[in-house]
């Protein structure tokens, strides 16, 4: 699955964790310890997110910022 969707990362103090949002796709997030753990369960949350969506018959939004407005 191609990701060129664009990410929101935040460090949330509270919880002591980074959050990271995907705000193409709607509820999309993960979190994690470090920032790179995080974007690693935000990829695998993406392709959840994407295949339950194809396996309810739901649209999958376009990316709103990918790699051609580079």
């Amino acid at each position: 699955i191609l990701m060129n969707y664009c990410i929101v990362m935040k460090y949330s103090a509270k919880e002591n964790c980074y959050i990271v949002t995907v705000p193409d796709l709607l509820g999309c997030m993960a979190d994690g310890r470090t920032p790179n753990e995080a974007f690693e369960n935000v990829k695998n949350v993406i392709s959840e997110w994407i295949e339950t969506a194809r396996a309810a018959s739901r649209k999958i939004p376009e990316t709103s910022f990918g790699i051609e407005n580079f």
